[in-house]
């Protein structure tokens, strides 16, 4: 009896196994990095115009301090870039001046 529910055991623990390496790896399979439309930085125009290709999307922006801030870029005039509802901070939105800006971050691809 003991030996028979051993076996049992084993052999139930094998089969989760598997089902469990299986299922893994199709999930795996299935996913693969696709291009994000509309994505793109332009090296021949300036900070503020690769912004505005930006409006309504999420970016992270570097400022020459070190701080950086997420958000969805909300509009872009006068040298300065209005990013709204800013990751981690509920119910703030920042203003930056584009000429503060060291560097910018955009999602390029994604997986499907």
């Amino acid at each position: 009896m003991k030996k028979t529910f051993t076996l049992g055991l084993g052999v139930m623990l094998v089969v989760t196994l598997c089902w469990s390496v299986t299922v893994f790896h199709l999930e795996a399979e299935a996913k693969a990095a696709v291009a994000v439309e509309g994505a793109k930085f332009d090296t021949s125009l300036s900070l503020a115009d690769n912004l505005k290709i930006y409006v309504g999307k999420d970016v992270i922006v570097h400022l020459r301090s070190g701080k950086s801030f997420q958000g969805y870029v909300k509009s872009v005039g006068n040298g300065l870039v209005h990013l709204e509802k800013l990751s981690g901070r509920d119910f703030y939105d920042a203003l930056i001046r584009v000429e503060d800006i060291s560097a910018l971050e955009a999602k390029f691809r994604d997986m499907k």
